[in-house]
């Protein structure tokens, strides 16, 4: 497949439309407050609940060995019930990560707070914790703060829109996404079911299986195993292709939740219901990671790298998510350089994703483990590369292009950069999100802690 490169054309096409607006699907209640773990005092504790019952639950973890002690706690939680869950909560402002068994101590009493206040069982609620590594929770104000939050949860969109600005840290805007899809009821018609989902990242973000923090609910009525079935491919799709800093955190977490509350029949799977849930929660966590990578710590720019005629889907996946991890070409889009031999280096240095990360995607585990972390295949002969537009490397006739540098640079100068690669050997497609790298991105993490 070549592409059109003075042309960009998503890749994920045939997905759904996205409002980035808060819109709460039906049996769910939301709310968030600032209950003064931030020392700022802004908003920093959130709840969501499933109000009729427990509600079919997925999720996705990071692989980070530092693995924070509300990531333990909500893998116990959904083991022990099944994969079905009543509540999230969130705390922010302490990532209650590497801090012992007196965190995770923290923790479980954390959720005794929150089953009481809920009045529901301790493994039906699922945790949510970012911030400073190595710092406690405090954990009367975690509990004052519950006392006042759970009384004025809604069953509203400003109560879903509270939870996402409790979500976040060094956010610089809140991260909203919703679809509307039909589906079909009992008697044959049809029914409008909501997937909505709400976000925070900006920093220490390279997800492996995960994103940083994240929250998809639905109002359809879905098994545990199927909403896994839709979320692994849809994280290793999306938010697997994302990189701000290259960093892994030790909290990664992305949930996918189903009330049922909708007139909707049971989706089942391999039906084309279950085709058209997974492309609403594909296309919901697709919109989340590029508002994230957009709202990077610092960052000026969106920077996506679109990836053709790979070998395959995998391959192109780790070709651009090579290109947009790269520091010399996150520095090179913050000057608005068209510098395209970093973008050559960095894709000829792509490997492919962890065995972990390519099964979810599809490839059978067996295949996953012997491809993981192996190099890309790539052909400079047959490589073609084009930055915002213009045309500047092409194998196929002799690499280097002659192109207008100024009128390049002017182009880049936009709130999205995209960087086209085709490759030459196959049909594989995929994409990658980043954001350039900037002074304020040093400058913030410098100073992190002090």
């Amino acid at each position: 497949m070549t592409i059109e490169l003075d042309v960009c054309v998503p890749i994920a096409s045939g997905l759904p439309a996205v409002e980035r607006l808060a819109r709460i699907p039906s049996g769910f209640l939301a709310g968030g407050r600032a209950a003064g773990i931030k020392a700022s005092g802004r908003p920093d504790l959130a709840l969501i609940v499933a109000s009729g019952g427990p509600a079919a639950a997925a999720a996705v973890f990071t692989p980070n060995s530092f693995a924070a002690a509300p990531v333990r706690q909500s893998r116990a939680s959904l083991e022990a019930s099944g994969g079905r869950a009543r509540a999230i909560v969130s705390t922010s402002g302490s990532a209650n990560a590497a801090t012992g068994p007196a965190g995770d101590a923290d923790q479980v009493r954390v959720g005794e707070l929150v089953a009481r206040a809920l009045g529901i069982g301790e493994d039906e609620v699922l945790h949510l914790s970012t911030g400073v590594i190595g710092t406690r929770l405090p954990l009367e104000r975690v509990a004052a703060g519950l006392d006042a939050l759970v009384p004025g949860l809604a069953a509203t969109d400003d109560g879903l829109e509270a939870a996402a600005i409790a979500l976040r840290t060094t956010d610089s805007v809140t991260k909203v996404a919703t679809v509307a899809v039909a589906l079909p009821d009992v008697n044959g018609g049809l029914r409008d079911v909501r997937v909505s989902g709400i976000a925070k990242g900006v920093g220490m973000i390279h997800p492996r299986m995960a994103t940083m923090l994240s929250v998809i609910l639905t109002d359809a009525a879905a098994a545990p195993g199927l909403l896994t079935a839709i979320l692994r491919p849809a994280a290793a799709r999306t938010w697997n292709q994302l990189s701000v800093d290259g960093d892994t955190s030790t909290n990664d977490t992305a949930f996918l939740l189903a009330s049922g509350a909708s007139a909707a029949a049971p989706v089942v799977a391999g039906t084309p219901a279950a085709a058209a849930l997974a492309d609403a929660v594909e296309a919901v966590a697709r919109d989340l990671a590029r508002q994230q990578a957009a709202d990077g710590e610092g960052a000026t720019c969106l920077l996506t790298c679109q990836v053709t005629g790979a070998l395959d889907d995998a391959e192109a996946r780790a070709i651009a998510r090579a290109v947009i991890s790269s520091s010399l070409v996150k520095a090179a889009a913050h000057g608005k350089d068209p510098n395209w031999g970093r973008i050559a280096g960095a894709a000829g240095n792509a490997r492919l994703a962890d065995p972990p990360v390519l099964a979810a995607a599809g490839i059978s585990p067996e295949r996953a483990f012997l491809r993981g972390g192996t190099p890309a295949s790539l052909d400079p002969d047959r490589l073609r590369i084009a930055i915002a537009g213009h045309l500047v490397f092409d194998g196929t006739s002799g690499g280097p292009q002659p192109f207008d540098q100024a009128a390049a640079r002017t182009a880049m100068d936009a709130v999205e950069i995209v960087i086209r690669l085709d490759v030459g050997l196959g049909s594989g497609a995929g994409e990658a999100f980043g954001c350039d790298l900037t002074e304020t991105y040093v400058r913030e993490n410098s100073e992190y802690t002090t």
